[in-house]
């Protein structure tokens, strides 16, 4: 069963900015991704940092693993 984390806030500006601070494309966190055992294109991963696709919280696991941070860093822009 998959899990589903609802954005009611976006953190797709902190995913742009963890994945330009790891120095990847969106095609090579989709690769990534893919790699990790999750089913996320380029497209959908686009739409995650647009906060117009719901993040799994497997992927955001996984993000958190590719990009090297912790949780704390995909929320530090939330008011």
């Amino acid at each position: 069963m998959s899990q589903w984390f609802y954005q009611d806030v976006t953190i797709g500006s902190a995913l742009k900015r963890l994945r330009h601070r790891a120095g990847l494309s969106q095609e090579q966190v989709a690769s990534q991704l893919q790699v990790m055992g999750c089913n996320v294109s380029r497209a959908m991963y686009a739409q995650m940092e647009t906060g117009t696709y719901g993040i799994r919280l497997s992927v955001l696991i996984a993000l958190k693993q590719i990009f090297k941070a912790e949780y704390a860093d995909f929320f530090e822009d939330l008011p």
